[in-house]
């Protein structure tokens, strides 16, 4: 039986080496019609915010889910005793010199994804980026406060509340109007979905840190 899975190995590798693709001819590019279909330059963030809407609802559950199996996964544990950060000042200034970068650089994508490479999930990963280089040279303590001082966690629900709501609308056939393309109020609704993906999983991203170092410390 091995060299049977060898032998079909051997030939979906040489399939792959030696057989071509065929070719198809359109009378318009995928990434036109993208462009054209949903009013934004930035055709990937047409494919994820329209053309795969549905898709992108349940991956943004998904992603809440996982942020609520964390913490209920490490409830049962005893909190870490000694929580360390860094303390010497190069590790701090260069920590939060790259924090505020990744911070610069999350606000423009989420702004701005729709017309630019990048996106909500980018801009997300771009603000915990941000959010984690803070954490490590900051006491837990602080962090926790300035989490529960702002309701992040309340922000991160409504974020979601928002987007699903918004994102059923657009499935049944709302859109807002497009606009001019190019332009920073253009694609309809998109703009508003991405930033709020970009909200959702910075803040999720943050509430995750948090639950990791109180229960485990800076790995």
């Amino acid at each position: 039986m091995k060299w049977v899975y060898i032998i079909a190995g051997i030939a979906l590798f040489v399939k792959m080496i030696l057989v071509p693709n065929p070719e198809h001819e359109f009378s318009m590019s995928i990434v036109e019609a993208v462009v054209r279909d949903s009013g934004v330059p930035n055709a990937v963030s047409g494919i994820i915010f329209r053309n795969r809407l549905y898709d992108t609802i349940f991956e943004v559950v998904v992603f809440t889910i996982a942020i609520l199996g964390a913490s209920f996964l490490l409830a049962d544990e005893k909190p870490f005793c000694a929580i360390y950060h860094f303390t010497d000042r190069p590790s701090i200034i260069l920590a939060r010199l790259g924090a505020t970068i990744s911070a610069l650089v999350g606000i423009e994508l989420g702004i701005r994804g729709h017309l630019s490479p990048g996106g909500g999930f980018a801009a997300g990963v771009a603000g915990g980026t941000a959010i984690g280089l803070v954490a490590i040279t900051a006491s837990s303590e602080w962090m926790q406060a300035i989490y529960k001082r702002w309701h992040a966690a309340k922000w991160e629900k409504v974020s979601v509340l928002v987007f699903i709501v918004l994102s059923v609308i657009t499935l049944s056939g709302w859109e807002l109007p497009y606009g001019e393309l190019g332009t920073l109020f253009s694609g309809g609704i998109l703009p508003l979905l991405n930033l709020l993906v970009a909200i959702k999983v910075a803040l999720g991203s943050w509430a995750v840190i948090l639950v990791f170092i109180h229960y485990r410390g800076l790995l």
